[in-house]
């Protein structure tokens, strides 16, 4: 039976917990020049943080105000301090510290989340996250997304697959949670493909996030898209996708998530999957059938 974040953070936590995005301000070695100016071909203006709070706040003001969002869903819980966008580990470790245990210090935040990329991890850094990990747990969010060199070239990923290994290996000699993120229909990959990233990810790291691939608007893979040069799956597709990889995630894995949505505003394929409610249903039927 697979292991989903909702029965993992009520098993760990005894209570319902919620993620707040936050937005720390930062940027990417793939955006500041420093490997490139474009980014990844996927990512968004908002560096995957879309959803999260607005830099301009200091974090306390960020937490109150998503935990507001959310505060009918939610009596007697807790929050997740998930900093989502750019690279959350991509600065002075100064700066890290500062917003870092400002997150961590609030009573509401049960655990710290940090999105980055595995080559913006040394050694002040990963020592910094182990010193929070000693007050709070501290998950660290890899962006791996594939395991397959050429599509990680073609999304100007900007490292190879030996530079995540090296960073899930320090992650753990620490006893860093380590979840890695994975998008699901990169152009020229087949099933067989994702299956080995998957696979491969599940030996490596504690959690894993399925995220399905989204043309966004002001994207280099818009224009590839526009060009007819990037198929998006259909959700027949996509769901069956999802049936076939929840039979190889191991029980030990946590699935962090199993599809994602992409700003409504922003776009552009597949706009299936901006009925959130009617996937998540979807993928709910499946998980009831695993549990069968």
């Amino acid at each position: 039976m697979n292991y989903m974040l909702s029965d993992y953070l009520k098993d760990r936590f005894g209570c319902k917990v919620y993620r707040i995005a936050l937005n720390g301000g930062f940027t990417c070695p793939n955006r500041d020049g420093s490997l490139d100016t474009r980014g990844c071909i996927f990512c968004s203006a908002g560096g995957s943080g879309d959803f999260a709070e607005k830099p301009q706040m200091s974090i306390t003001q960020q937490i109150e105000s998503g935990k507001s969002r959310v505060e009918k869903k939610i009596k007697n819980g807790k929050y997740i301090a998930y900093f989502q966008a750019f690279t959350n580990t991509y600065g002075p470790v100064d700066t890290l510290r500062k917003l870092f245990t400002e997150a961590i210090m609030h009573p509401d935040i049960v655990a710290l989340s940090v999105a980055t990329r595995p080559d913006c991890l040394p050694e002040e850094v990963l020592d910094l996250l182990d010193e929070l990990n000693r007050i709070k747990p501290v998950w660290v969010e890899l962006g791996l997304q594939t395991i397959h060199e050429k599509t990680a070239e073609y999304i100007r990923r900007g490292y190879p697959l030996s530079v995540y290994d090296k960073a899930v290996e320090d992650l753990k000699e620490r006893k860093l949670e380590v979840i890695t993120h994975v998008i699901l229909g990169l152009p020229g990959e087949s099933t067989e493909d994702m299956k080995l990233t998957v696979g491969y990810v599940c030996r490596h790291a504690d959690g894993i996030k399925l995220q399905l691939l989204h043309v966004l608007r002001g994207t280099d893979l818009a224009a590839e898209y526009e060009k007819g040069k990037v198929p998006v799956m259909t959700e027949d597709e996509y769901i069956g996708l999802l049936e076939e990889l929840l039979k190889i995630i191991p029980e030990k894995t946590v699935i962090h998530r199993l599809t994602g949505d992409g700003a409504k505003k922003d776009l552009i394929a597949p706009l299936w999957s901006a009925d959130k409610k009617h996937v998540l249903n979807r993928i709910n039927r499946i998980l009831k059938k695993d549990r069968s």
